[in-house]
């Protein structure tokens, strides 16, 4: 018999406690009430800390790569702790433990990367040598790319700490994803950045909703929320980035888009110091979707060589 959610027994929504993850928790709550009929008190929201979280004066890529915002809710969703997890998709390592499963995304927001500064409108607009603060491996590839006389410098942290940031002089812009800043209700920060300037990270404004495999219940409740064209779209980029072995220390960029019938991915690997680009585009029918994003990975891998992201 399907479990009931409901007052007396709270669907549990488990998530990182950071403004953006919080937001992205309430969204799908929001949701599911509406889908459902449910009134607020038939969901709880539990805030689980991830090492990402704990670990803040370290690169990403020295604490371990993908999966350190998402380890530890995975295991609360393992033992029963909470329900479902609710992730920004670009967090998510390609392969999941072996009882999860994620069939649900809500709706994609925008992709695009924001350029952030208090005095300067653009990448192009920055002065020689500008100092600039990201803690992405692929933003930075990107921009030493266009812009090798730029300064890089580490900069972790949510939008108000980065913004604080910028006010202290610590740096002269950063970059956040459109999406955030959206769902934040913060876009007039944003001057966005076309993807043809800088190619998004794959997932990149998707959030996923991740569940036991099995579990009937929760898949009948997240059935009516769930937004097929966005995990189409990243299951294509997720493809892609498993046969490059994408992790948080490998500038990989990548973008899936749905024309009519047929599936645009474009994808690209870049020398961690810019000094190297391998891009592409490859369309084909959306039945091919996934293996579209899988033959780009082994192509530009090909093109790569060994040892391409030493």
């Amino acid at each position: 018999m399907s479990t009931q959610y409901n007052i007396t027994n709270p669907l549990k929504i488990g998530t990182r406690g950071s403004p953006l993850a919080l937001a992205q928790a309430h969204e799908t709550r929001t949701r599911l009430m509406t889908a459902h009929n449910l009134p607020e008190s038939a969901f709880t929201i539990a805030v689980i800390q991830t090492t990402g979280d704990m670990v803040q004066d370290r690169p990403l890529s020295e604490i371990g790569g993908k999966g350190l915002f998402t380890k530890e809710i995975q295991e609360a969703l393992l033992d029963g702790r909470i329900d479902i997890a609710v992730h920004s998709f670009k967090d998510v390592a390609t392969a999941l433990p072996d009882d999860l499963v994620i069939n649900t995304c809500l709706p994609r927001e925008d992709v695009r990367d924001a350029f952030i500064s208090r005095k300067y409108a653009s990448i192009a607009d920055l002065p020689q040598g500008a100092v600039v603060g990201t803690s992405s491996l692929r933003r930075r590839a990107q921009l030493l790319t266009m812009r090798p006389d730029l300064q890089l410098v580490e900069f972790r942290g949510n939008v108000q700490t980065r913004l604080k940031k910028l006010d202290d002089g610590v740096a002269d812009a950063t970059f956040l994803a459109c999406a955030g800043l959206q769902r934040l209700g913060n876009f007039e920060l944003a001057n966005p950045i076309d993807i043809n300037v800088m190619l998004p990270a794959v997932a990149q404004g998707a959030i996923a909703i991740e569940q036991r495999r099995g579990d009937a219940s929760v898949s009948t409740m997240l059935a009516p929320i769930h937004h097929a064209e966005t995990l189409l779209r990243t299951s294509v980029e997720r493809a892609f980035l498993a046969e490059l072995d994408g992790s948080c220390r490998t500038p990989i960029g990548g973008l899936a888009v749905v024309d009519g019938v047929q599936i645009i991915f474009r994808g690209e690997i870049i020398r961690p110091d810019g000094s190297q680009v391998f891009n592409g585009e490859w369309r084909g029918p959306i039945a091919d979707a996934v293996k579209i994003g899988a033959k780009a990975g082994i192509e530009l891998r090909a093109k790569g060589g060994e040892g391409f992201f030493g």
